[in-house]
């Protein structure tokens, strides 16, 4: 059976910027029988996020995810359907999902390692299951609610970095039904701004590459900023560490403008903000989803029913075609995404 697949192609190096001809698009073919424990799945939508820029590289420099190997195929969130099973915990029909879903067009894989999912959960949008119905949904969700010691009634304003993106814009939203009182997003285009303020109900919205950041900030956080969803270190972190209040809390979900650079992660802090960190007892730890699956069963049923009931809107950006997937990939390491950056594969 003839499918496309897509192979990593060279690496871009530790300091590297990736650009679509580090994958390679190549046919292969299946194998007709299945062994016990196999299913046949058809892919039907694939996601690329910010973390697999380590998988590029031949460490990742962190122990929870695998470097990608050269000339072999790479591997992410998918979703997809059973077209025949020899593992009796998958049936033909079904909708399954995994983290380790090959860029191809159809894939033997073991039953064992899927996830069946219900499209009713996700009213049909099966790309939801990649991310705001999730992983992504869990990283916002459980990020804020273990991290971010956000209270209702304490007057509590929210920053999120990087929050026209899959994460952000969830994480935002969030925020203020746990009850902040403002949630202000950073992103990088008018077009994101406009976004977080009509759709997903942020207060206000500031355009890193056009405004005055820090003056931005006291004039739309006049009361200081007590939670800081960080998505993006580097500069624009600093800048908001910097009017944070005492006692405030900083979720140390990723820094994506670190990630071509050679550093380890999360990267070091200048002696000034570490300063700031103490001097105002504020509370910057890091946040790995994985740390808290245990919580994710009844996390995905809440981001489910606050999906359904239209209490969070989801943001995306969808192409269609395998062949689109290292375009896709560094179109979104670069800001050209808004929302969850999807590429479908078939229907």
């Amino acid at each position: 059976m003839p499918v496309q697949r897509v192979v990593l192609n060279s690496r871009p190096g530790n300091n590297g910027v990736p650009v679509p001809a580090h994958f390679r698009l190549e046919e292969t073919t299946l194998a007709p029988d299945l062994e016990d424990g196999d299913v046949l799945v058809r892919t039907l939508c694939l996601s690329v996020d910010p973390y697999m820029r380590c998988r590029m590289n031949e460490d990742t420099g962190v122990g929870y995810v695998t470097p990608w190997q050269l000339s072999e195929c790479v591997d992410g969130g998918g979703v997809g359907v059973v077209e025949s099973s020899r593992c009796s915990a998958c049936s033909e029909g079904d909708v399954v999902t995994s983290f380790n879903w090959p860029w191809q067009t159809k894939a033997v894989m073991k039953g064992s390692a899927l996830q069946k999912v219900d499209p009713q959960v996700v009213d049909g949008h099966l790309s939801y299951f990649l991310g705001a119905v999730g992983i992504t949904g869990l990283t916002a969700l459980l990020g804020v609610r273990e991290k971010g010691n956000v209270t209702k009634g304490a007057n509590q304003t929210m920053v999120v970095s990087g929050a026209a993106g899959a994460c952000g814009s969830v994480a935002g939203q969030i925020g203020r039904l746990d009850g902040c009182v403002r949630a202000v997003g950073i992103c990088g285009s008018e077009e994101k701004c406009r976004a977080l303020v009509d759709d997903c109900g942020f207060s206000a919205a500031i355009n890193y590459r056009k405004e005055d950041i820090p003056a931005k900030l006291q004039e739309l956080c006049p009361d200081g900023i007590d939670v800081y969803f960080d998505n993006v270190g580097g500069g624009i972190s600093d800048t908001v560490i910097a009017q944070m209040n005492n006692n405030s809390h900083v979720i140390l979900c990723g820094q994506i403008s670190q990630y071509n650079k050679d550093v380890p992660y999360p990267p070091p802090l200048s002696e000034e903000i570490q300063e700031t960190l103490r001097r105002k007892n504020i509370t910057r730890e890091r946040f790995t989803v994985l740390n808290y699956m245990n919580k994710a069963d009844a996390a995905l049923c809440e981001l489910s029913q606050l999906v359904k009931s239209g209490h969070i809107n989801v943001l995306e950006t969808a192409v269609e075609g395998i062949e689109k997937m290292g375009d896709a990939f560094c179109s979104m390491m670069k800001g050209g995404n808004i929302g969850k950056q999807i590429i479908k594969i078939s229907e």
